[in-house]
């Protein structure tokens, strides 16, 4: 018998967890599709676990038997889920305590550091974050100068194994910083008097990986073996680098290596070598624009107006979160992406840069990213725009189909002390 769910019940149903269903349509949706394309007023239909149906509600007549569950959404917004890449979500619960930390691991070479196993599906933080409309992260690891190896994670599941989408998906470079400053903060050297020598040794490092990956003879060694698979293209290698200087050094060493899948992340002079980028085909997580300028004659608004330089260039990017409380702040994407559309981003590309392009980035845009038929139905429904603080408003989320809770530590004890003190 087929199940009619009302607009006054999806605050209810937001806070509990459901089984899949078998088939499932939401209906009188403003569609956001994450590829640019919108439709007023929408019919989603999802069919074990994928986007099945997507038509206009006011075309659209279905009989009782097609749909095992019907949710009216009208005058709401579904979107595609959206993505935290470049992440410590599910690797950290209290910046503060060191034993909830296990993001990184002692040496400076550790490509064979894997984050998946490290992941922690019931993690506080990851309950937070998806209220707002994050369904999937990339667990990555820091420090070092190669940090380790990424996954790309769902924001649900019995364990790390359940969770997994693309398990090691790319390792973690730290590029060398170019510039230095002095003790007082203020004066920049041009250039870091260990730059040089700290890029060298990447160079070595990666040749005597190259020459790892073809000699079948060779004695194992865990950190060539993580390495085997950039060469072959399986696996991404993700820069971490922001100025001038080093762009270009990684422009010439992804030359070099002939390096398939390169992404930089960070980016924030990207726009001044966006020519160069875009020959060589190189994407760019864009750091978070919550930000203070870089260089001392930059405008203050910089960092906002950067995701809208590379867009005029034609660079593929997206926008990550990388800084203190990153985990945590991880929640505030949808609203990073809202700063870049009010710096010139119209608001569709806006959500791309927090959906669909994400993941053309980490390479699950098959099936992520966008509500297109044939793709994974992992969206959410917002009673608002969920660009802005203020109405970003998750009332229903699902992920492969499967809805998932939306309560929270902060949501639970609103409410707890709400009924307490209520007015009688």
């Amino acid at each position: 018998m087929q199940k009619t769910v009302k607009l006054i019940f999806l605050l209810i149903l937001a806070n509990y967890s459901f089984s899949q269903e078998k088939s499932i349509l939401i209906k009188h949706a403003f569609l956001h599709v994450g590829n640019g394309e919108t439709i007023a007023s929408a019919a989603v239909g999802i069919r074990d676990g994928k986007i099945a149906l997507i038509k206009n509600s006011l075309a659209y007549s279905y009989s009782v038997t097609d749909w095992d569950t019907v949710i009216d959404v009208t005058g709401m917004h579904i979107y595609p889920g959206f993505v935290a890449p470049n992440s410590t979500l599910g690797l950290t619960e209290i910046d503060a305590v060191r034993a909830t930390n296990d993001f990184q691991e002692v040496g400076s070479y550790n490509p064979h550091v894997r984050s998946q196993i490290a992941y922690n599906v019931s993690s506080e933080v990851i309950k937070t974050v998806r209220s707002n409309g994050i369904l999937i992260t990339q667990a990555t690891p820091r420090s070092g100068i190669i940090s380790g190896t990424s996954s790309i994670m769902r924001m649900n599941g019995w364990n790390w194994e359940d969770a997994t989408i693309q398990a090691n998906d790319g390792i973690h470079i730290n590029w060398p910083n170019s510039i230095q400053r002095n003790n007082d903060n203020r004066k920049v050297v041009e250039k870091s008097k260990s730059y040089a020598t700290q890029k060298k040794e990447l160079y070595d490092f990666f040749n005597a990986a190259l020459v790892y990956s073809k000699d079948k003879k060779s004695t194992i060694d865990l950190r060539y073996e993580a390495m085997k698979e950039c060469f072959s293209g399986n696996k991404r290698i993700y820069f971490h680098a922001n100025k001038v200087q080093e762009l270009n050094d990684i422009i010439e060493f992804v030359q070099f290596f002939s390096i398939q899948f390169p992404v930089i992340i960070g980016g924030y002079d990207a726009n001044l070598v966006s020519k160069k980028l875009k020959d060589a085909k190189i994407p760019i997580m864009l750091n978070r624009p919550h930000n203070l300028p870089t260089h001392e004659d930059d405008p203050i608004y910089k960092p906002y107006i950067n995701a809208s330089l590379l867009a005029e260039e034609g660079i593929l990017f997206c926008i990550e979160n990388e800084g203190d409380m990153e985990a945590m702040n991880a929640r505030n994407i949808p609203f990073l992406a809202g700063t870049c559309m009010a710096f010139g981003l119209s608001e569709e590309q806006a959500i791309a840069a927090v959906s669909l392009n994400s993941c053309k980035i980490l390479g699950i845009d098959k099936d992520y990213g966008s509500i297109e038929v044939g793709k994974s139905a992992t969206l959410f429904v917002s009673k608002g725009n969920a660009l802005e603080m203020r109405t970003n408003q998750v009332v229903l989320a699902l992920i492969d189909g499967k809805f998932i809770q939306l309560g929270n530590k902060q949501t639970d004890l609103y409410n707890q002390f709400k009924e307490k003190y209520k007015e009688k």
